[in-house]
């Protein structure tokens, strides 16, 4: 079934229209491929958390925009926001368990900042828009 576009005045007419989903869905998607990597014994620590966070990112994301009220959307994108600060930990811990390398979490550290950025600035815009302080 065919996710049904919600009818607005504005370019963004679906959550996956929002940059910051496009951004999420791709660290999502490296992140993914980090985890096939993984030696056995992370896969059954770490693997399942780094997929789950990566995940809740989006789905949170996705769901704060099928929200009705402003302020419900902005409370999704702060628990996207915490999962994407929980996957710096996580990448931290590969970092020390000598399973990433430095320069494979610091590009990693780069693109979960950049999405930060994004998601930070989607939100100011939502609480610009619940002030009405941005017209439709």
């Amino acid at each position: 079934m065919p996710i049904e576009k919600q009818q607005t005045s504005e370019t963004t007419s679906t959550f996956e229209d929002l940059e910051v989903w496009q951004a999420a869905r791709s660290l999502r998607k490296k992140l993914s491929e980090l985890v096939k990597r993984l030696p056995a014994d992370e896969q059954y620590r770490l693997m399942d958390q780094i997929l789950r966070a990566s995940r809740s990112v989006t789905a949170n994301i996705a769901e704060g925009y099928g929200r009705f009220h402003y302020q419900e959307n902005i409370q999704f994108c702060r628990q996207a926001r915490g999962s994407l600060f929980e996957l710096v930990d996580h990448l931290s811990v590969l970092l020390d368990e000598a399973v990433l390398s430095k320069d494979d979490f610091e590009m990693l550290r780069a693109e979960i900042s950049r999405v930060i950025r994004i998601l930070n600035g989607y939100i100011r815009y939502l609480q610009r828009r619940k002030a009405g302080l941005v017209q439709s």
